[in-house]
């Protein structure tokens, strides 16, 4: 089994990877007018199973940690954004792994479904430790290097959202008088939110520091705002314990149990036709967009650029907020260019309903075979995002 599904990963991934890079933008500014941002991809307009989509993202780190990929086939189609920290590995790992674990264990239970979607979860969960495992002895920071994963499957009509960390979903619903409403998909898992806190307090009852306000953000140990991820062995395992003199992430006990987790959030969502586009993206796009101006923007501008037209708009107020121009801001060179905003990664997917496969999953076989289609050779398409 599985060496027939590598065999058919290696020939779909491979022209895969090598359109990795979107295109470069070299017309960022409105009409035309302004400087180039060297730092910004996009891909303005691709098909997937169910309609089109849009694809950005704009780098500020030195390295770029943001990995994303948009896997479509004649059934099915896959989104996942991956919010990197402490490095670029764990996102890596989970883009070059997550969708084969999907495929593989949809296979092998017939159906797409919730447990499909968290064992695949897990699945890549473990073998990125295994990764640190195997590696930290040559580097062992790799065990602070972590990741938030958001997903995206829609399938048969319907729509399985999965997220750890802040990484965040939202569904452009056309409301009454045509009226465009944000609802949210995902729960953002960050200690900047009470019930987050209250969660990790009740889990930890015996540790006083499991959440800390440090320079007016809470911090779980002290150490890290996400409470769900991939990766960050070290504060999941005593196995992975870092040298204490690593000030960065020493804690202040030994562990005594995992204070993050890779288990996921999972929300599925038969689409209606009042379900017009969703928008996948990581934490620095909604750090300066609410979650209605951004559906707000897709529903009242043209298809083509829009994932670019919403990354615009969030530089656009990160620069306001730093009361500098935009144009000013994109002259900034990575690395220096975090202090004012994040990588950012937006996919934003239409839902044409007339695409839509029909809803009728009683015959498993078919379900299956709708999905592995998506994967073989002839009807293999996609994007992945890489530094």
């Amino acid at each position: 089994m599985w060496s027939w599904l590598t065999k058919i990963a290696s020939a779909c991934l491979g022209p895969v990877r090598r359109c990795a890079r979107t295109r470069k933008d070299e017309d960022d500014s409105d009409n035309g007018r302004g400087v180039a941002d060297d730092l910004l991809w996009s891909r303005d307009l691709g098909r997937h199973a169910a309609g089109q989509f849009s694809f950005a993202v704009v780098q500020a780190n030195e390295a770029l940690e943001d990995h994303s990929q948009v896997e479509t086939g004649s059934a099915a189609t896959f989104v996942g954004v991956y919010d990197g920290h402490g490095g670029a590995e764990a996102a890596r790992f989970i883009s070059d792994h997550l969708f084969a674990h999907l495929i593989r264990l949809a296979q092998e239970n017939g159906t797409i479904s919730e447990d499909v979607v968290r064992s695949a979860f897990s699945a890549t969960e473990e073998g990125f430790l295994t990764l640190v495992r195997r590696t930290r002895f040559i580097k062992p920071l790799i065990a602070a290097v972590g990741s938030c994963c958001l997903v995206g499957v829609i399938w048969r009509g319907t729509l399985y959202v999965a997220n750890l960390g802040d990484s965040r979903a939202v569904i452009g619903v056309l409301g009454r008088s045509n009226k465009i409403v944000a609802e949210p998909l995902t729960r953002d898992h960050n200690a900047s939110r009470e019930e987050v806190r209250q969660e990790l307090i009740s889990r930890h009852p015996d540790d006083s520091q499991i959440v800390v306000l440090k320079h007016g953000v809470w911090r779980i140990k002290g150490i890290i705002q996400v409470s769900r991820t991939i990766g960050d062995a070290y504060l999941k395992r005593r196995e992975f314990a870092l040298d204490p003199s690593i000030t960065r992430f020493r804690l202040s006990e030994p562990l005594r149990q995992p204070v993050l987790t890779a288990e996921p959030s999972i929300y599925t969502r038969v689409l209606n036709p009042q379900d017009k586009f969703i928008i996948f993206a990581s934490d620095g796009l909604w750090e300066h967009l609410t979650n209605q101006q951004a559906v707000e923007i897709v529903h009242s501008n043209p298809r083509s650029g829009i994932a670019k037209r919403l990354v615009t708009a969030a530089l656009k107020q990160a620069a306001r907020k730093r009361e500098m121009r935009y144009d000013d801001l994109r002259k900034v060179e990575k690395g220096i260019r975090r202090f004012f905003h994040d990588d950012i990664t937006v996919v934003v997917v239409y839902i044409d309903h007339g695409l839509l496969q029909e809803r009728d999953t009683s015959v498993p076989e078919l379900s299956v075979r709708g999905f592995v289609d998506s994967v073989g050779p002839s009807n293999f398409s996609g994007i992945t995002a890489i530094s």
